[in-house]
């Protein structure tokens, strides 16, 4: 067993993992996997965003693959192993497993990186191939040939992680580039030792690879392949399994079913299946509570590095994702890689590519609560952003006068928001003034969960708030008229029972222990003018 080759790592980690209590079997991928053995000399790149579990796939394939283990003691009692094809498959092949995020002890040029996986690929040859001469000096892929030559059984399965870590890192240059991709094409393109090629990672490699350095690589990416789809991330049933795990496993349930979708879903694949962000939701679940749990990697992970190259590109387009809408783009992945986004299209595209959109139909949106609240921090720190970044610090002057009743600035907040918000929206439309809203009560979000319409009573309410971090705070229930009066809503809100939403079930004490007030919004489509009233419910 070596560093890379028939490594125990993917083994150890991926046993780690299936020992979790909120594990999820993604093993029948597996059984996908098979043809492309068998037939030899296949190369497949799956690309996904940050955080939907690309390295435990990766150490499940190189654990399932590798002859330097034996994985029985996993996989037995996981779907893969009812296929009939299972053992013909399982530990079999000699497996090159290399995440390529390493790197070693200060690292300050590619050719410190490269040389560490080169040597050590060697050293661990030389290891399992004692009787074939090698000489260390040579390229990886004239000692893999060299051993070839000697044992035509020697076909190998790679397992390749993060392969475009080394592309974000400050000291590499287009030629070093060149010079990886060479490195990979040259190990990899054409040669009789490769058996299967598994590679993963966040950007795609067609960018890269405009000649054809890796045109032998097939991609399957989240919104242009169908295959592999269910894969990575976690589908509806699979969060229904856990969420009912989760019941079993705590007293104290701090967390609905519904919480987890509204945090975590709203990511789309090709076949319009929709997925949770896996990471977040295992961390939501093993730590009893719903919050944010997108941490940053580095500077492609924060959202201002996407929008700052051209803030006026996507300005309008951010209010409207922000209040719930969906913007026409269309995706043009390789645009990640560019040093400067500077198109709208280039923008959300790489926005896309790294996870912090979703992308359906031709359009883009914010795909849920986390995200949305990484998207709440940009436009309240960043002043950069002109009338956004005013916008959002109106915001937070909506709610302090909502909760103390004073209509007469709520009205006032009203107008500018829906004036700035011109250029973008009809004006006159009740989806619009229900943007307008949205986007008025945007930092409510930091305290309270924030429905539209939800079902309270005997109907749907506009916008109801629930507190959450304290939950003996005020209650509000908004309810929105178009050519109407804001009396007319707060009747409706009575009419329609919406504050039964706060009241406890019978025999429950009272979760909530503030005010209810009942908030009404109208607009006059004639005159343009907005009108507020507020009611406490008793």
């Amino acid at each position: 067993m070596g560093v890379y080759l028939n490594s125990p790592s993917a083994y150890t980690l991926y046993k780690n993992e299936t020992e979790k209590p909120y594990f999820v079997d993604k093993s029948l991928m597996l059984k996908e996997l098979f043809p492309l053995v068998r037939e030899g000399n296949n190369h497949i790149c799956i690309t996904r965003p940050r955080r939907f579990g690309k390295t435990v796939i990766a150490n499940m394939i190189a654990s399932f693959f590798s002859r330097g283990c034996n994985s029985n003691d996993i996989f037995q009692s996981l779907n893969i192993s009812k296929d009939p094809e299972y053992k013909r498959y399982q530990n079999q092949f000699p497996v090159i497993h290399i995440s390529l995020n390493e790197l070693p002890r200060k690292c300050s040029s590619y050719e410190e990186y490269i040389d560490r996986i080169e040597k050590r690929l060697i050293r661990d040859l030389q290891r399992e191939y004692p009787d074939i001469p090698v000489d260390k000096e040579e390229a990886v892929w004239d000692v893999l040939t060299d051993i070839y030559t000697v044992d035509t059984t020697a076909r190998f399965v790679f397992v390749l992680d993060e392969w475009d870590f080394i592309f974000h890192q400050s000291f590499i240059t287009e030629a070093d580039e060149k010079a990886y991709l060479s490195f990979l094409r040259n190990m990899l393109k054409d040669q009789p030792y490769v058996l299967f090629t598994y590679m993963t990672g966040i950007l795609p490699i067609a960018k890269y690879s405009s000649g054809s350095e890796l045109n032998m690589f097939i991609e399957f990416t989240m919104v242009t392949e169908e295959r592999f789809s269910e894969d990575f991330g976690f589908t509806e049933k699979e969060v229904d399994m856990l969420y009912e795990r989760y019941l079993l496993r705590n007293e104290d349930h701090r967390i609905n079913r519904e919480g987890l979708r509204d945090w975590y879903n709203g990511y789309h694949t090709f076949s319009g299946e929709r997925v949770y962000n896996p990471r977040s939701v295992v961390w939501a679940l093993e730590n009893n509570n719903l919050g944010n749990y997108w941490s940053s990697s580095g500077p492609y992970d924060e959202i201002f590095y996407y929008v700052k190259h051209n803030i006026s590109a996507v300005q309008k387009d951010l209010l409207l994702m922000i209040s719930g809408g969906a913007v026409p783009v269309k995706i043009r992945e390789y645009a990640a890689t560019a040093t400067e986004l500077k198109s709208k299209s280039e923008i959300f595209s790489a926005m896309g590519v790294y996870g912090f959109l979703s992308y359906e139909n031709g359009q883009v949106t914010i795909p849920n609560r986390e995200l949305m609240g990484k998207f709440d921090d940009m436009i309240r720190t960043e002043d950069s952003l002109g009338y956004v970044y005013r916008l959002a610090k109106e915001s937070e002057r909506m709610l302090q006068v909502t909760l103390k009743g004073d209509t007469d600035i709520m009205e006032e907040i009203l107008e500018l928001v829906h004036d700035t918000e011109i250029p973008l929206l009809s004006y006159n439309n009740e989806t619009e003034l229900t943007s307008v809203v949205n986007l008025a009560y945007l930092a409510a979000r930091d305290t309270y969960r924030v429905e539209r319409e939800d079902k309270a009573g005997v109907g749907y309410v506009d916008f109801i708030f629930y507190p959450e971090i304290n939950t003996s705070s005020d209650c509000m229930i908004l309810e929105l008229k178009m050519d109407s009066t804001p009396e007319d809503a707060i009747e409706q809100i009575k009419d329609k029972k919406y504050a039964l939403r706060f009241k406890p079930k019978s025999g429950e004490k009272p979760r909530y222990t503030g005010r209810i007030l009942a908030v009404g919004i109208s607009y006059d489509r004639k005159s343009k003018v907005h009108h507020c009233k507020i009611e406490e419910l008793k």
